[in-house]
């Protein structure tokens, strides 16, 4: 919806997502949120997705900023830092190492929408997908994820924005249009 009404205003916009966002990533995606929740290690996750957060950045997120286009991502190292660094252990110290040594850039805004964990993990179930790994680590890791989430926001909130998201689609979409289009 955001990229929808951006392009309206006549912005270029690539929109991406992560793990994932260029051909090597989405590979890597497959591998990562699919399949047994213990298929890896918390260690060989955090490799793998900074190998796709890597050559996502170099295949399509830096050419699209260095010609001016909005680049909306759905989920970036922040993910990686609650994910990795806090689920499974206390990796986020190696987390942020390889990230300041292999990606080296933050988002100029972070969006968080902030729900109730059951709510959202009962809208991400509620999809049937394939790629529900980490949901089926259940509502105790999603209620750690959201404490971890709002600390982020605290630490970093000279570029975080949080977006209550126990509400309707449409309120959301406008509070989250009406951010960007101030940070823009």
């Amino acid at each position: 919806m955001l990229a929808d009404r951006l392009r309206d205003l006549g912005r270029e916009v690539v929109l991406t997502r992560e793990p994932g966002g260029s051909v090597g990533a989405e590979e890597i995606r497959r591998l990562v949120l699919e399949g047994d929740p213990d298929r890896w290690s918390a260690e060989t996750e955090l490799l793998l997705f900074t190998a796709a957060r890597r050559d996502h950045l170099e295949r399509t997120i830096e050419p699209a900023l260095a010609v001016g286009k909005v680049v909306i991502c759905d989920r970036f190292a922040d993910s990686t830092r609650m994910y990795q660094g806090l689920s499974r252990g206390n990796l986020r110290a190696v987390v942020d190492q390889l990230h300041s040594l292999m990606i080296g850039r933050e988002p100029d805004l972070t969006l968080l929408i902030d729900m109730d964990p059951q709510t959202g993990l009962t809208r991400a179930k509620g999809r049937q997908g394939t790629e529900e790994r980490f949901e089926d680590f259940g509502v105790d890791l999603q209620e750690k994820m959201r404490a971890g989430f709002l600390a982020l926001a605290d630490e970093f909130a000279d570029r975080f924005r949080v977006i209550d998201g126990n509400r309707d689609m449409d309120s959301v979409a406008q509070d989250v249009t009406e951010i960007v289009l101030q940070a823009l």
